[in-house]
């Protein structure tokens, strides 16, 4: 009974522990989990959207296209037609600018045919220069009764201003920061605003506005303006219904013409009671919805040619009454010529003129694209919560059930950002809490792996000790390159050799010529990786190493040069330490000399080897080169000898052509490049004139001017003396000398056949 009592206290104490206990390990568990840092990120992640970047607003943006793309505006009628300056009719006509009688006689058919409304998607701004009164001034041979007959016939600018006293007729403007100041007694039309902000602010502001010349402009019955501005991608999406011109509220043409066709005097801007920003702009009985800024998100139909009327036709009297009878009629351009096409999210090319015509018939078919001020509030607000979703799930379940959440919460998000703009025309934005979720998932899914990740850092730990690091890496991270194969890739080659080594080894035993290898490998090896080379093998005293494999360089020619600068650079210290140790113990210092070959192109890179054995390797022609090269140093009385692949990827480096051979082993000849600097180095007066003075020598050399070479031959010598590179000019006096008493024919083409590796 005892201990049925002390088991039953014990229970109950550790009852009565339990929830400061969950606490504590909850805690825990989150800092563990990475829960905390995921809540973090999250904040960072909707901090990031209010603040809402040029990046971000692009992928929205493209997202809301990728709808459009996917599901065009369909087309079930035509309320505009487009009278169309097109090809054909500039062809027929004659070129824009036609005269103002013959768009006056436009106007005139198009009214007689039955438009409603005809606007301008174009600003006439200067007097006719076709009328009669300039003409009699302008042409030559006219006797002084035909100059008075002239200035007698009425002007084609009144001809057309009384054409559009005619009709109703809407004229276009165009808006630009450095425009003339407006005339006081200019026309405009009646823009009133109602509720409880002032729009003008927040509209679209512009410092200028192109006017129609007074005497068309007064006799419009409205006046819109027809700049469409495309977004940072240079795409068209949102376009201003009313804008701020000059602290004055001006409307756009297609807000225009609808108010000119639906016979109303007035148009109102409609602003929150609270809040700020535009609501829409009413031109009864239409409330069109706009965004805070008074612009409408247009929804593009494919491009659609039969509401395309060409002019010519309607001069012509050819064209059918139906296309203008009770339509609104824009008369534009498709023209490329004439500078008006424009990009939307269907058409990459499209007539600007046809997006004025997509927003009267999105008006008219209420088919409006809308992006109400609430949207931006409930996707930070789904963010919020998939986010913390996904924060309790995914440290918790298995890995196929974090996967299956984060599916649904992805497909979710996508079908109901689709299905808002299928059926409602709504634009929900799924990119910024698919990111969010996307980056929250993988930062959770990342931590569960930690340890394992621990694990396998121990595994690169003891294996980096007998391969390449970058070569564990890479195995690491994929253990099923671990085969025979390779790959192809442009790569850079360097050789690197000791000149003179088997003299060299005579003044020590093995024991001391090993360390003489390590001393000099060492420094040399540092160099290469310093410079993101990796190492191919140790021949005796020879490096081979390559660039741009397994890890991707894209400067790998110019990471090879600078290596092998450098390596010249440690021989200078290095071999004082040698003569100082020689000295010391009483033998003969013969001082450390390289020559290093190095080559770039497609070379084949991977494990080579048999199927129990294999080492990562590089195979291909260019390697061959590359350690020919490297024999040529010692002919050439340089250091190191580019190949012309190699020099044309560092053209700013400090190089001098040796001449074009035909190495051992190859049939077709290569130009080889002596390396004596960086791009500074090469930017040096000294190096300048040196180039120059070669540079003759090697054209002389060439036409077989044997005199001229060896002219220009002794200045480059005495220029080179810092570069220490008399070698190259005594191989070249010699052939000099060669030549000249035999000569190597006319047919000759510069090209040595180099006879030793």
């Amino acid at each position: 009974m005892a201990d049925k009592q002390g088991k039953k206290g014990r229970r109950t104490a550790k009852s009565g522990s339990k929830p400061g206990g969950r606490l504590a390990r909850l805690w825990s568990a989150s800092l563990k989990s990475g829960r905390l840092v995921a809540l973090i990120m999250l904040v960072v992640f909707i901090s990031l959207r209010l603040a809402d970047p040029a990046p971000l607003q692009i992928v929205r943006k493209q997202t809301f296209d990728l709808y459009q793309r996917l599901k065009p505006r369909e087309i079930t009628a035509r309320p505009v037609t487009i009278v169309d300056l097109d090809e054909k009719s500039l062809a027929e006509v004659g070129q824009w600018p036609w005269p103002r009688t013959l768009v006056a006689d436009l106007i005139d058919r198009l009214f007689a045919m039955g438009a409603i409304v005809v606007g301008f998607d174009m600003v006439f701004a200067e007097p006719d220069r076709m009328t009669p009164d300039s003409l009699a001034e302008v042409l030559p041979g006219l006797d002084p009764e035909m100059r008075d007959k002239l200035r007698g016939l009425p002007g084609t600018d009144e001809v057309f201003a009384r054409a559009i006293a005619n009709g109703r007729v809407v004229m276009g403007q165009s808006v630009r920061n450095d425009a003339p100041p407006q005339a006081e007694d200019a026309p405009t039309t009646s823009v009133a605003w109602v509720g409880g902000v002032d729009p003008l602010p927040y509209l679209e502001p512009h410092g200028g506005l192109v006017r129609n010349i007074p005497l068309l402009d007064h006799q419009a019955m409205g006046r819109g303006v027809f700049n469409v501005s495309p977004e940072l991608d240079g795409i068209i999406r949102r376009v201003p219904m009313v804008l701020n011109v000059e602290d004055q509220i001006h409307p756009s043409l297609s807000t225009e013409m609808l108010r000119v066709a639906t016979g109303n005097t007035t148009i109102l801007v409609k602003t929150p009671k609270k809040g700020q920003g535009v609501e829409g702009v009413y031109i009864k009985p239409k409330l069109i919805k706009t965004d805070e800024a008074g612009r409408v998100w247009v929804y593009f139909s494919r491009y659609d040619t039969a509401k395309y009327l060409p002019a010519v036709d309607v001069l012509n009297g050819t064209a059918p009454p139906e296309m203008v009878r009770n339509k609104l009629v824009i008369i534009g351009t498709s023209a490329v010529g004439l500078l008006d096409i424009k990009s939307s999210p269907v058409n990459s090319f499209l007539p600007g003129v046809e997006v004025h015509t997509n927003i009267i018939e999105n008006v008219l078919s209420d088919t409006q694209l809308r992006r109400p001020g609430y949207m931006l509030g409930s996707e930070m607000t789904i963010a919020l919560v998939l986010g913390l979703l996904l924060m309790i799930v995914v440290p918790l379940a298995p890995a196929v059930w974090t996967l299956g959440t984060f599916i649904v919460v992805a497909g979710g998000l996508v079908g109901t950002s689709w299905y808002l703009f299928a059926q409602h025309l709504l634009l929900f934005d799924p990119v910024m809490p698919f990111s969010s979720s996307l980056l929250i998932y993988g930062f959770l899914t990342y931590a569960s792996f930690s340890r394992e990740e621990a694990q396998r850092r121990q595994v690169r730990e003891a294996f980096s000790r007998y391969m390449s690091p970058a070569l564990v890496e890479r195995l690491a991270d994929d253990p099923g390159q671990l085969k025979l194969g390779g790959e192809m890739r442009d790569m850079t080659l360097l050789f690197c050799d000791v000149r003179g080594f088997t003299t060299i080894s005579e003044q020590f035993d093995a024991e001391g010529l090993t360390r003489l290898i390590n001393r000099f490998l060492t420094p040399m090896t540092n160099k290469i990786l310093e410079h993101r080379g990796t190492i191919d093998k140790y021949m005796g005293d020879c490096i081979m190493a390559f660039w741009n494999a397994p890890l991707d360089d894209a400067e790998h020619a110019r990471n090879g040069c600078n290596a092998a600068i450098e390596m010249k650079g440690l021989l200078v210290g290095l071999n004082q330490d040698l003569k100082a140790e020689a000295e010391a113990e009483g033998r003969r210092h013969i001082p450390l000399n390289i020559g290093i070959g190095i080559n770039s192109g497609i070379c084949c890179v991977g494990n080579m080897g048999s199927d129990q054995r294999f080492d990562y390797s590089v195979l291909g022609d260019n390697v061959n080169l590359a350690s020919r090269l490297e024999g040529q140093s010692k002919t050439y009385g340089v250091t190191t000898v580019l190949g012309e692949n190699t020099r044309a990827l560092v053209p700013d480096y400090a190089t001098l052509e040796l001449d074009r051979i035909r190495v051992k082993g190859k049939t077709l000849p290569v130009t080889i490049f002596g390396l004596l600097g960086n791009p500074e180095v090469a930017r040096s007066e000294e190096f300048q004139t040196l180039a120059a003075h070669h540079g003759e020598m090697i054209a002389a050399y060439r036409a077989q001017d044997w005199d001229t070479a060896g002219a220009a031959l002794d200045k480059a010598r005495a220029a080179a003396e810092p570069w220490h590179i008399d070698g190259l000019y005594a191989l070249y006096a010699a052939r000099l000398e060669d030549y000249r008493l035999n000569s190597p024919g006319a047919d000759w083409d510069g090209v040595y056949v180099a006879l030793t590796k």
